[in-house]
């Protein structure tokens, strides 16, 4: 194997959705923005629509219209963005639905696309997209009357079961929202999680469809396995990589394996992560470059062909505490350089 392969289990990722989807007995949609976070959105979302998916969630009217080609017509396409200036040609020809904003937002989708579909996102105290509750106020009688699809809001830390901001959020989304008759929609994976008082009409499970936490029983979904180029004894006092940044203690067997930042593998997890040879653990020693990565494979009895940095020992949550960030970077980090399998379609 020359190049670096991601495998993507389409079997757990389905698996993932399935059991989301049975903490409610409401709908279940799926966010598929930023490429299905980095996995495919087509192949991911043409999947999730055989399991009878019917509203897909993406960031900006551009990957709705690319979603659109891959899935033709029938499922709702909502865009998070809103109507931005400039969206309407593509929110008409590939029918999308905007989850409008703003006041301003409001009066460009009825002035360029009247008469089409679009949804409403409210500001519960996030604040960083949605009407606040003064806007809605003004604007609800009016937005209501043109029947909007959907009515939703985000939590800002679902991912903390007893975090006090969830219960607030919960309580401003069912005063801004109750008596209307327009879907509503509130909880995304951690949301879900929450239980029953968050999931309203519609859920829409994100990052644990991808194996991400806060889904503790979420089945892994990627699988990262880099070749190794070549291997070393480095002796006692000598040094791998830029900046003579590790220096051998003993005599050390080392890999250096095809890969680096530029396949977005974080380069401040150098100090802390670790590959996987089968069962062993392989720690990756000095600076993480722009292609290639140093591991010591002193451990092993034979030097490896290829090691794995995510898959069944190592979750994008493990490779992201190293890095000291989250499985979501990990995941949409993911490179353009990598051959990328299917399986489980």
């Amino acid at each position: 194997m020359a190049q670096t392969v991601l495998t993507i289990d389409l079997a757990a990722l389905r698996h993932n959705w399935r059991s989301l989807s049975a903490n409610s007995d409401t709908e279940t949609g799926a966010v598929v923005k930023a490429d299905a976070y980095g996995l495919g959105a087509g192949r991911v979302a043409n999947m999730l629509a055989i399991e009878g998916v019917r509203r897909f969630f993406v960031a900006l009217a551009e990957e709705g219209a690319a979603l659109r080609k891959a899935l033709g017509s029938g499922p709702e396409i909502n865009v998070f963005s809103g109507h931005m200036a400039g969206d309407a040609p593509l929110l008409k020809a590939a029918q999308l639905t905007p989850m409008i904003n703003s006041v301003d937002q409001m009066l460009r989708h009825v002035e360029a696309l009247p008469g089409h579909s679009f949804g409403i996102q409210l500001d519960t105290g996030m604040n960083r997209l949605g009407m606040e509750p003064s806007e809605w106020s003004a604007l609800r009688e009016i937005a209501l009357a043109q029947h909007p699809t959907l009515v939703m809001s985000h939590l800002a830390c679902a991912d903390e079961p007893t975090h006090e901001m969830n219960a607030r959020q919960l309580h401003v989304f069912q005063q801004m929202t109750d008596g209307i008759d327009a879907p509503r929609s509130l909880a995304a994976t951690g949301g879900i999680l929450l239980g029953p008082d968050y999931h309203f009409d519609v859920t829409r499970p994100g990052i644990g469809m991808y194996g991400g936490q806060p889904f503790d029983d979420a089945r892994p979904v990627v699988q990262l396995s880099i070749p190794v180029i070549q291997t070393r004894d480095v002796a006692i006092g000598e040094s791998v990589g830029y900046g003579n940044s590790w220096v051998a203690q003993g005599v050390t067997r080392v890999a250096t394996i095809a890969a680096g930042y530029a396949d977005g593998i974080l380069r401040a997890m150098g100090p802390r992560a670790h590959v996987y040879v089968g069962d062993t653990r392989c720690k990756i020693i000095g600076r993480i470059s722009m292609d290639l990565i140093a591991v010591d494979v002193s451990a092993l009895k034979t030097a490896p062909d290829t090691v794995d940095l995510l898959g069944r020992h190592q979750d994008i949550d493990t490779l992201a505490e190293a890095a000291g960030t989250i499985g979501y970077e990990i995941l949409t980090s993911l490179g353009a350089r990598y051959e990328r399998r299917y399986t489980g379609a």
